[in-house]
Order: C-alpha cells, then sequence, then structure tokens
C-alpha cells in the first residue's frame, strides 16, 4: 500500500517528486554544508543563494544519473519482502551515498566558481560531514515532504 500511495507512478508525479526533494535539498544542503566550511554568517548565506540554482540543476542532472545505481544498490540491500520504511531508509542511503561523493567535488566547485584540486585533495575530510547532513535532511525533510505531497494527491485522485 505504502509504494502505490507514497511513490510516484508516473512521469508528472516522478518530476513532480525530484522537484520538491532537490528544491528542499539544494536550499536546505548547500547553506549548511557551506556554513560549516566557511562560518556562520549572512555574508556566507547570501554568497550561496547566488549559486543555488547552479547547485539545484547539478543535484538534479545527478539525481537521474544515479537514480538506477541507486535502485540496484537498494536491491543488494534489502529483501522484496523487507518493510516499505526499510526499502526507503536504503534506498535514501544510497542515493545519498553516490550523489554525495560527486557533489563533494562538484559542489564546491560550483561554490568556489572554480575548478581546483582542493575537493579532491580533501575529499575524505569533507565528505563524511557532507554525506551525514545530506543524509539527514534527505531522510527526515525532503523525502518525507515529498512523499506527503504524493500520498495526497494519490488520495485526492
Amino acid at each position: 500500500m505504502d509504494f502505490h500511495m507514497k511513490l510516484p507512478r508516473n512521469k508528472k508525479e516522478f518530476a513532480l517528486f525530484i522537484a520538491i526533494i532537490s528544491i528542499l535539498s539544494v536550499n536546505i544542503i548547500a547553506p549548511l554544508i557551506t556554513a560549516f566550511e566557511m562560518g556562520f554568517s549572512l555574508t556566507v548565506w547570501a554568497d550561496v543563494i547566488k549559486v543555488i540554482p547552479f547547485i539545484w540543476l547539478c543535484v538534479v542532472a545527478l539525481a537521474l544519473l544515479t537514480l538506477k545505481p541507486a535502485d540496484w544498490l537498494t536491491r543488494k540491500i534489502v529483501h522484496k519482502d523487507d518493510s516499505f520504511n526499510a526499502h526507503i531508509t536504503i534506498n535514501i542511503l544510497c542515493t545519498v551515498l553516490l550523489m554525495s561523493i560527486f557533489l563533494t567535488v562538484i559542489g564546491t566547485w560550483i561554490g568556489s566558481r572554480r575548478v581546483s584540486m582542493e575537493p579532491i585533495v580533501f575529499f575524505f575530510y569533507k565528505w563524511p560531514r557532507n554525506f551525514a547532513i545530506s543524509f539527514a535532511v534527505e531522510a527526515l525533510f525532503a523525502q518525507p515532504i515529498a512523499r506527503a505531497v504524493l500520498y495526497k494527491l494519490h488520495k485526492v485522485s
């Protein structure tokens, strides 16, 4: 029942689902990670707001590119008879794992407005923090809200 009511059933619902998750995630995760990196201030937040559209485009592209690998990893970890929550939690974990690897580097390039070796050199220092922030935001805010919207949409129709 949860799989049918809380997940997208067609391309239009999938686009809505991705839009909700990506907009919420980018607007929470990017400022948080940048603030931990550069300090919490209005100036830092204002700088992040300027690059959020570019980060959002990258997030949507990466979400589409990592969809199948994340589903494959999820199927390797969970059994088909496991609960809806187990499937969703492991899928979030796999998706965030893959996306955070790329965005730790690409997000830094976009945010700093230059391509350098810095995010690669400091990858293992920065990635665990980025992964933890991203996983928490996805699991506790973005995905539950997106699933609630789809649930309400499916109840109405």
